[in-house]
């Protein structure tokens, strides 16, 4: 009998999709019935490898041995999630198991906590892709009978991939840059420090506020309501009809709507 490895992003999702398909025979780090296998990862099984992989000079942390830049990219299973890793691969080599199926979520990250356990376990099995966006019975029963070609998603991979790299370089090197500068760690990140940036920003900027006196200008005219407002027009309303009036310095304002006021009751207004 052949078995379809499934393979989910963490056990509750696991046992959710066993459910689902009737499936209820528990084993040691994963789910087995009905012609299916489910087993899961426990988040990222597999990481980009630190730094210390590339070499002996990258252990200690210098401003001589940076720039670090991998070559040949490394992987690594996470030591605590090493018999989980150990399990899956196991299943994946099995000669029962036909097709394996990425049932983590459906987005890049889930992508990529695949495809990183999928290599480094050295599969070559076909590869299924289950894309859903809901975990209710009826959509995973029909996401499992519209499973889509793995290959199809090589795209989403790759982009997953480089964030994780770009992620791996500036982390890697920023951080010990930085941290052999001033003399201590300062954690910097792709993400992280132009996030921090933006909230120095703002606190700084709520910290050395000045108060400045504004004004509204409005105008009560027989016939038209004028009155100016926080953006960058001001509107007038003439006789039901909104029209706006870019805002100026206060006597421009009066100046500037006494001029359309008097072409409006022209006629040659547009």
């Amino acid at each position: 009998m052949a078995f379809r490895l499934v393979i989910a992003e963490k056990p509750s999702v696991a046992q959710t999709i066993a459910a689902a398909l009737g499936i209820k025979g528990k084993q040691d780090g994963y789910i087995e019935g009905g012609g299916y296998l489910i087993s899961w990862c426990v988040g990222h099984l597999v990481q980009l490898a630190e730094a210390a992989a590339y070499g002996e000079q990258y252990k200690k942390w210098s401003f001589d041995s940076l720039p670090i830049l991998p070559e040949e990219w490394q992987y690594a299973v996470d030591p605590d999630k090493g018999k989980q890793f150990k399990t899956i691969k196991e299943l994946m080599h099995r000669a029962d198991v036909s097709e394996v199926v990425n049932a983590c979520d459906a987005g890049r990250e889930g992508e990529l906590i695949f495809r990183f356990v999928y290599e480094v376990a050295g599969c070559k099995k076909p590869m299924r892709r289950l894309w859903i966006s809901s975990m209710e019975d009826g959509a995973i029963k029909a996401g499992f009978a519209s499973l889509k070609d793995g290959r199809d998603y090589g795209a989403l991979f790759a982009s997953a991939l480089c964030r994780a790299k770009a992620d791996w370089l500036i982390g890697i090197n920023a951080t010990r840059l930085f941290s052999c500068l001033y003399g201590k760690t300062l954690n910097v990140g792709r993400v992280q420090t132009p996030t921090l940036k933006m909230l120095t920003d703002r606190d700084a900027a709520i910290s050395h506020f000045q108060k400045e006196k504004y004004y509204h200008v409005r105008l009560d005219l027989s016939g038209a309501d004028a009155a100016s407002d926080s953006s960058d027009f001001a509107p007038i309303w003439l006789l039901g009809a909104q029209i706006k009036i870019k805002k100026e310095p206060i006597t421009a304002v009066f100046q500037t709507a006494y001029y359309r006021l008097c072409v409006c009751a022209s006629g040659s207004f547009n």
